[in-house]
C-alpha cells in the first residue's frame, strides 16, 4: 500500500522534471521530437488565451496532442515491468498518467475551468514566465522546488486580462464592420 502515496509523489516529481527538462529543455530546439510542446502547444495556447485547438483533433493524429499521448503511453509502458512486484505503485502511476492527460486536455479545451481548478497551470502558459509552474495536476513539486510563481490574481494578470478583452472587442468590431459591409454590398447588388 505504500506504493500509492509513493506513486503520487513520483508522478508529480516526474511531471515537474519532464516538463522542465524534456518538454522545455529539449522542446525549445527545433527538429527535436519534443519541439511540439514549445513550438506548437505553447504557441497555440498563448495565441488562443489558454485554448489549444489540437485537443479537438483525433488523439491518434501526428500533432501536439497525439505526440503527448504517445509519450504518456511510453511512460506507462516503462512501468509495466514493475506490475508484478509493485502492483499498487504501478496501478497508481497508470492512474496518474491517465489523469494527467485528462486534466491537461480539459484545461486547454475549457480555459475558464483551468483558471478555477488549475491556476498554477494557467499561470505557466499565460503568465510572463513560461519557465515556471511546471506541474499540471498539482503544484506540489513546484512548491518544493521553489518554481511556483503565482500570476492569476496579481495586478499584472488583471491588466493583461483587460488588454486581452480590449483586443477581443476590437476584433469583434472589425468582424461586425466587415459583416455589415458585406450585407450593404449584397443589398446594393439586389
Amino acid at each position: 500500500m505504500i506504493g500509492i502515496p509513493l506513486a503520487w509523489a513520483v508522478s508529480n516529481a516526474s511531471e515537474w522534471w519532464i516538463h522542465k527538462n524534456i518538454l522545455h529543455g529539449r522542446g525549445k530546439k527545433k527538429g527535436s521530437f519534443w519541439s511540439f510542446h514549445w513550438h506548437d502547444h505553447h504557441r497555440n495556447v498563448r495565441h488562443n488565451e489558454h485554448f489549444d485547438p489540437d485537443y479537438q483533433r483525433p488523439i491518434l493524429g501526428w500533432n501536439a496532442q497525439g505526440k503527448e499521448a504517445l509519450g504518456l503511453v511510453g511512460l506507462a509502458a516503462m512501468h509495466l515491468p514493475l506490475l508484478a512486484v509493485a502492483p499498487f505503485y504501478t496501478g497508481t502511476m497508470w492512474y496518474c498518467i491517465a489523469r494527467y492527460y485528462r486534466v491537461h486536455k480539459r484545461s486547454h479545451l475549457d480555459p475558464a475551468w483551468a483558471r478555477e481548478h488549475l491556476p498554477w497551470h494557467y499561470d505557466h502558459h499565460m503568465g510572463p514566465d513560461q519557465d515556471a509552474n511546471w506541474c499540471v495536476t498539482h503544484p506540489w513539486f513546484d512548491t518544493v522546488m521553489g518554481t511556483r510563481v503565482p500570476y492569476l490574481g496579481t495586478e499584472r494578470a488583471v491588466r493583461d486580462d483587460e488588454r486581452r478583452a480590449a483586443r477581443r472587442g476590437r476584433a469583434e468590431a472589425r468582424r461586425a464592420a466587415r459583416s455589415g459591409e458585406a450585407e450593404t454590398v449584397a443589398e446594393g447588388a439586389a
